[in-house]
């Protein structure tokens, strides 16, 4: 009998697994329960329920009355009704390797095929010179002190068109690709914090890329020649006094009406607008503005249309009635300010896109976020990463405690091996999303990659001030880590606010846009006629429900073997190959979780912001764990690449189950929470964090030159000049390195009391005397210690600035 119960559970869990066609696989498992109940022992108990439910599943008319209608009813009434607002940011985007993973059984053929995004001779020449050049006009101690860019490198941003990079060809533009766009603000901000957020608004979420996607011929030919060639200058008003990530309270108000232009009574909008934190407003020639648009009168064409919902326009900055010109103070010395508008007269066809655009805002601005919150702002989080593995790297092995490098304390390499496990994987992250936004506009990964790529920039640059301590603190022209420091509020604030972002959209939106049927089961619940939708929503049931069986035996397998003998891609090697199968893992438990959690929770699911929450913290791992294998094996291999990459995968995998983990011992009802983590972990906590030896390891490296460094060195701008805050930390780094081997030595000796010298000149000749150093090592050693004792040191002032 037992047999014949373990017989038949393995005969279901194949038949769910291979996923058949209904009827073939109900003819399986029913000849097989038949077999079973036919033996010696007899299993009637189990397959006369058995032939029920298969009679069900197969007999249309009783499929539907006695399983799918319920199940649709039940949902008709349990989901909310979708707003207008959240149905365009859902409808917005397309999707790409994060819809895989949601599925639970990844591609990785596909994942395999897609090549790393890379430079055209334009763009890498465009980075080695015009970058290069404005990067050496700036130091970002004299931004601080004007609380501006110098009027020179604003010229120089204008003339080498920095302000028109999306901007194509036919317009003046330079139409690079968004990897490029990335590795040229990447580059800036290793720099210049305020410099790099200047030239990343006109690029992204704005006039420019709104008009080249949405725009009409003629706005087009008005505006992108002057934004391409930085004549005009553009900002965007979204945010408010009482709107920041919800779009749909926007206050701000325009009214269509009849109203005199230029000597012309026209169709126009009446506008009252009161927007705050507009990055570039103070300086702006043009503005963009998204307002809730109302026609009373019915004069765009629809008498029985009069709430438009969210629109976007476009307006000279000087035009009547527009107020900008005051400044914010966000720390970082970037121009934002406020844009007021009372009774402000447009006509109708400064909505971009012209009238058939009105209320079509919302789905504009979603679209167009993915420069923002894919490109620019993880460019400046990957920057900070590799100027802080740069710098705190060379730092700890400079500044020495206890006649030891600072960085050899295994406390300081806690979070030095951060530092370095995070450089690389932001660098990881930065490759796959912005070769994912070539293919088309993936809203959910950029999500992920704004929340996760500024929140690990703010992780970097913490511990990055913690073991510079005072170094790092006090302002001035010497300090490398300040400007960075200044900006983390800004980074982890705009584009989304991070903990909305985290909480409400990257699953929310996630889970609509990745699975495969539930947005299109959203739809039919809709419908107006019951019977309509009732007939669409069977077969999207029914293809839910073997999707979700074949996740159900496929984790089930996954967890008891340890993903063992799950499918990788083809010519993955030795050390990429159980990260794959690790993955397939979790993916798995991803979508089983994502599926019980909509299905329970329903429409109270994106009340619980902590369990969605926590889902999407596992798809986004996932996410990033995949791009550190791309990005692995897209590199040179060295035992040294393999070590940042295994610490960081570790340290993603590991995040990853511990999300899985909260997620189930949080589940409601509880029961089943114990049953999901027996489920997705019967092995336990399997993806232990990195441990010691890994720390040790990184820890060593990032102080090391080794090609990870060396990679992270071509992709900002290095300075070596020892009058820089970061050139002299970078060029006492290299001469340490030149001069350690004699360094060490003659430190070991004189701390053991072997010297007798009192001072450095002392102690040198009396070491080359008793052959601790050689001669020809006096005076670069005698150099680089007055250049030591200078890297450490902290900038002072007369009086306070």
């Amino acid at each position: 009998m037992l047999l014949s119960i373990v017989l038949f559970i393995l005969l279901v869990l194949t038949v769910l697994l291979l996923r058949p066609s209904l009827a073939t696989g109900s003819v399986l498992v029913g000849l097989g329960t038949l077999l079973l109940s036919l033996g010696e022992g007899g299993m009637w108990f189990i397959f006369l329920p058995t032939l029920a439910v298969l009679l069900v599943l197969n007999v249309e008319s009783w499929r539907r009355e006695y399983l799918v209608a319920p199940v649709y009813k039940l949902l008709r009434k349990a989901m909310p009704p979708m707003s207008s607002t959240e149905r365009e940011a859902l409808e917005a985007g397309t999707t790409g390797w994060d819809k895989s993973l949601f599925s639970g059984q990844p591609d990785w053929q596909v994942f395999a095929a897609t090549h790393p995004p890379a430079l055209s001779e334009r763009e890498q020449a465009f980075l080695d010179n015009e970058v290069d050049t404005l990067c050496s006009m700036i130091t970002e101690w004299d931004v601080h002190q004007r609380q501006d860019l110098s009027p020179e490198v604003w010229s120089y941003l204008r003339e080498k068109g920095f302000f028109g990079l999306i901007i194509p060809e036919e317009f003046g533009g330079r139409d690079f690709s968004p990897y490029a766009q990335s590795r040229i603000m990447g580059k800036l901000a290793s720099r210049s914090i305020t410099a790099a957020v200047t030239a990343m608004v006109p690029n992204s979420l704005g006039p420019g890329e709104l008009l080249v996607k949405y725009g009409t011929e003629a706005q087009k030919q008005r505006w992108l020649p002057g934004l391409a060639d930085g004549s005009e200058l553009p900002c965007f008003g979204l945010t408010g006094p009482e709107v920041g990530s919800d779009a749909g309270a926007i206050p701000d108000l325009g009214v269509v009406c009849k109203g005199d232009f230029e000597g012309e009574e026209v169709i126009g909008l009446r506008l009252n607008f009161h927007k705050r934190w507009i990055t570039l407003a103070p300086v702006a020639t043009v503005v963009g503005l998204a307002f809730k648009l109302e026609d009373p009168e019915g004069l765009l064409g629809d008498p029985e249309k009069t709430d438009y919902g969210i629109t976007c326009a476009l307006l000279p900055a000087t035009h009547p009635g527009v107020e900008i010109g005051r400044r914010h103070n966000p720390g970082a010395p970037f121009m934002n300010g406020p844009i007021q508008g009372h009774d402000v007269f447009i006509p109708v066809d400064w909505i971009i896109g012209g009238p058939a655009m009105a209320g079509k805002g919302w789905r504009m601005l979603i679209e167009c976020l993915g420069a923002g919150r894919g490109v620019s702002l993880p460019a400046l989080s990957t920057a900070s990463g590799a100027m802080c593995y740069l710098m705190v790297g060379a730092y700890a092995r400079i500044r020495r405690q206890f006649n030891m490098e600072v960085g050899k304390f295994e406390g300081v390499q806690e979070a030095t091996a951060e530092i370095a496990s995070g450089a690389y994987t932001l660098e990881a992250l930065r490759e796959l999303i912005t070769r994912s936004l070539e293919d088309g506009t993936p809203s959910v990964m950029t999500a992920m990659a704004k929340y996760h790529a500024t929140e690990l920039m703010r992780t970097l640059v913490n511990h990055g001030m913690d073991v510079v301590g005072g170094r790092g603190i006090q302002l001035g022209p010497r300090n490398f880590l300040a400007a960075g420091y200044h900006a983390l509020p800004v980074a982890i604030t705009v584009e989304g606010a991070n903990i909305l972002t985290r909480s409400l959209m990257i699953f929310g939106q996630g889970a609509m846009r990745c699975h495969p049927y539930l947005f299109d089961e959203m739809q039919t619940l809709e419908a107006k006629e019951e019977h309509e939708g009732l007939r669409a929503f069977e077969p999207l049931l029914m293809s839910h429900l073997g999707h979700a069986g074949s996740n159900f035996a496929r984790l089930l397998m996954l967890g008891l073997s340890g993903a063992h003998f799950s499918g990788v891609p083809s010519g993955a090697d030795d050390f990429s190959k159980r990260w794959y199968q690790r993955i397939n893992h979790l993916s798995a438990a991803l979508a089983i979780c994502a599926d019980v959690a909509l299905g329970v929770l329903g429409g109270d699911l994106k009340r619980r912001e902590l369990l969605s929450a926590r889902l999407g913290d596992l798809h986004s791992q996932l996410l990033i764990a995949s791009s550190l294998l791309k990005f692995h094996a897209t590199q040179p291999r060295s035992k040294e690449a393999d070590a940042h990459a295994a610490y960081a995968l570790q340290r993603s995998l590991h995040l990853a189950q511990e999300a899985l983990i909260a997620y189930c011992a949080n589940f409601q009802p509880r029961a089943l929470g114990l049953a999901l983590r027996a489920l997705c972990l019967p092995l336990g906590r399997i993806y232990p964090a990195p441990n010691d030896a890994m720390v040790r390891d990184l820890g060593d490296l990032i102080m090391a030159p080794n090609p990870v460094r060396g990679t992270l060195s071509e992709r900002v701008y290095l300075s070596i000049d020892p009058e820089d805050a970061v050139g002299r930390v970078e060029s006492t780094y290299q001469m340490l390195l030149a001069v350690e081997k004699p360094f060490v030595a003659l430190q070991k000796a004189w701390s053991k009391g072997e010297l007798e010298a009192d001072t450095l000149d002392e102690a040198l000749q009396e070491a080359v005397a008793k052959q601790v150093i050689r001669a020809e090592d006096v005076e670069p050693l005698r150099e680089y210690d007055a250049r030591r004792r200078d890297c450490v040191l902290t900038d002072h002032f007369e009086a306070l600035l």
